[in-house]
């Protein structure tokens, strides 16, 4: 399964970055493939994401997280 995710990572990127260009030299591909990871993490929803960016994703799980450890921190002080 985790395969599946990562092959479908490289042909997106071979897709839509890397066969789009001639890069001239390594600092034309360094930034070329810089700007379409932004596109793809923080602009870009995702289906698989409930059509948010992975950006957007991560940042609502972190919260989660905070407020999880909190209400655990809340529990272990009062406990």
């Amino acid at each position: 399964m985790d395969n599946a995710f990562i092959e479908s990572f490289n042909g997106k990127l071979r897709d839509e970055c890397l066969n789009e260009y001639w890069f001239l030299n390594l600092k034309h591909a360094q930034d070329e493939i810089e700007k379409w990871r932004i596109e793809y993490n923080e602009e870009r929803p995702h289906r698989s994401l409930g059509n948010r960016t992975p950006y957007e994703f991560v940042k609502e799980h972190q919260f989660m997280l905070q407020e999880q450890r909190l209400n655990l921190n809340l529990v272990h002080i009062s406990g």
